[in-house]
């Protein structure tokens, strides 16, 4: 089994690390009772306070869900640090913090959950329903951080949201910035959410109607999707 974390114990006292790196639960948790009960036993066998570090794109939102209710249990103090990137269900744990802080240049970013779903129509309508739910749980979490509207944050999912550091905190996602000092209202101003949908719909909008293809060039929507490969790693 490939583990995503791993422990460091302080040398002055009984405070401790914990490093999430790389995909959440690659080997998925997903009728597994062996992965989170490790995980928990590592948790439990210190009950000093903990800083997490993150630096992960996501994956396995139910490995994740049971990360942040075992973080948030946890009888301890419980500090989030982003030194990457904290995206999809890694954004998940990272609300798990008692206080969340991020490094000025990284990135959190929150999307709509996915699945594979093989069947007929009714299998697909399941399947949708079930993501429906799964979103839900999902705004729970950012909803208890940031005490931002269900209906703001549910767009935000909708749109696939990519917030610097400064936005994250003007957003209530995180708490401080790393390595300065508090902000100004003016410094967080300046903070931005990359917004995937509006970034393709004015690309889209770039492209005339009617467009001459050329070999060299490209159709506009390979060109298109030549700029969104460019942009989204």
């Amino acid at each position: 089994m490939k583990k995503f974390w791993n422990w460091e114990n302080s040398n002055n006292n009984d405070d401790r690390t914990l490093y999430l790196n790389g995909v959440i639960a690659e080997e998925t948790w997903w009728g597994d009772e062996v992965t989170p009960k490790m995980f928990k036993d590592d948790l439990l066998s210190g009950t000093g306070n903990i800083t997490v570090w993150i630096n992960s794109p996501g994956g396995d939102v139910f490995a994740a869900a049971q990360i942040y209710n075992m973080l948030m249990e946890y009888s301890g103090q419980v500090t989030v640090k982003i030194d990457g990137l904290a995206a999809s269900a890694a954004s998940v744990i990272a609300m798990a913090g008692d206080e969340v802080y991020m490094s000025p240049v990284s990135m959190l970013m929150i999307h709509n959950p996915a699945t594979i779903a093989w069947g007929d129509s009714e299998e697909m309508l399941r399947a949708k329903a079930m993501l429906d739910e799964v979103k839900e749980s999902i705004i729970n979490a950012y909803e208890l951080k940031t005490e931002l509207s269900r209906v703001k944050l549910a767009h935000m999912m909708d749109d696939e949201s990519w917030m610097n550091a400064k936005k994250a905190v003007e957003l209530g996602f995180a708490d401080k910035i790393m390595f300065s000092d508090d902000e100004s209202s003016e410094d967080i101003a300046q903070g931005f959410v990359f917004n995937r949908m509006a970034v393709t719909n004015s690309l889209l909008n770039k492209f005339p109607k009617k467009t001459e293809t050329k070999k060299s060039i490209g159709t506009p929507i390979e060109s298109l999707e030549k700029r969104l490969s460019l942009i989204s790693h």
